[in-house]
């Protein structure tokens, strides 16, 4: 590599962004993948309660990242173009999100390891994702122990539903937390 070449790639961006899958994930297993890209979010369902009929608006951006070995997104809600100031310090209940999710293929269970961080309500989760059928769903559980599942459905190479849910104490019941419909940016 020259010297200019090596001074293009070292700034913070050029370094974590990748342009496509590394070799090193099989093709089959590349299940992330066609999230590549920007999507506008209606928000159906946040923090357990429906808030569609407050028509809340997000956007999420995925990217290959890391020499292409794990896809990074940024899930924002309300859009950025609906932010404030007034935003910083409210609660979940406020409909506030700007975190991100990074998968990371790990060849060693066959699957992808996942952790989310919204750092806007303190919210952290672990999760392993594989797809199932023509899903792609990953369980997991909180730091309290609690279990989650998050799904993608319904997928289009220009629309996706996502549920967000966590299993109640009954241990067999889901309950809903998040929803999202999810459109492409073109």
């Amino acid at each position: 590599m020259t010297a200019s070449a090596a001074s293009q790639k070292r700034d913070f961006h050029s370094l974590l962004a990748a342009t496509g899958r590394s070799p090193e994930i099989p093709e089959e297993n590349e299940v992330y993948g066609w999230l590549v890209g920007s999507w506008d979010l209606e928000v159906l369902h946040y923090a357990a309660v429906d808030v569609a009929p407050l028509h809340i608006q997000g956007e999420v951006h995925f990217g290959w990242v890391l020499e292409g070995r794990a896809i990074q997104d940024v899930w924002i809600m309300p859009r950025v173009s609906k932010r404030s100031a007034n935003l910083a310090g409210t609660s979940k209940t406020s409909n506030n999100m700007y975190g991100t999710t990074l998968r990371i293929w790990d060849p060693s269970i066959q699957a992808w390891c996942i952790r989310w961080i919204n750092p806007v309500t303190n919210h952290y989760e672990q999760q392993i994702g594989r797809r199932v059928g023509n899903d792609v769903v990953q369980v997991g559980a909180r730091v309290d122990g609690t279990p989650t599942r998050w799904r993608f459905t319904e997928i289009t190479p220009n629309s996706f539903h996502w549920l967000g849910e966590a299993l109640n104490a009954d241990g067999a019941t889901w309950k809903l937390e998040g929803e999202f419909r999810a459109t492409r940016i073109r």
